[in-house]
């Protein structure tokens, strides 16, 4: 069984950082790729930042101020958010490519997602 537990969010002032973490917990062969999405109130949920085989994606919208980096050892991936504005206001996901040991290939997994309110 695969669970992606998440941590970090909260309440942020426009301007601040906030630093979310997601592990990958339970019995499982191997992680492909890790990243974050996220879902604002009346919107569609969108890619953030992927990390993969060394190499790093991010939406437009984040580049220069966010950071995605992970601990394979850990299993756990980070989103390292600065300069946030009102609009990176969401619930941010964190998703996994996951082979159990009882599959032949990679699934995908979510996390139950954390808030990130951003506001004065």
């Amino acid at each position: 069984q695969v669970q992606l537990v998440e941590s970090g969010g909260g309440l942020v002032q426009p301007g601040g950082s906030l630093r979310l973490s997601c592990a990958a917990c339970g019995s499982f062969r191997s992680i492909r790729a890790m990243g974050w999405y996220r879902q604002a109130p009346g919107k569609q949920r969108e890619l953030v930042a992927t990390a993969s085989a060394g190499s790093t994606n991010y939406v437009d919208s984040v580049l220069g101020r966010f950071t995605i980096s992970r601990d394979n050892a850990k299993n756990t991936v980070y989103l390292q958010m600065n300069s946030l504005k009102p609009e990176d206001t969401a619930v941010y996901y964190c998703n996994a490519d996951v082979r159990a040991y009882s599959a032949l290939g990679y699934e995908g997994y979510w996390g139950p997602g954390t808030e990130v309110p951003v506001s004065s």
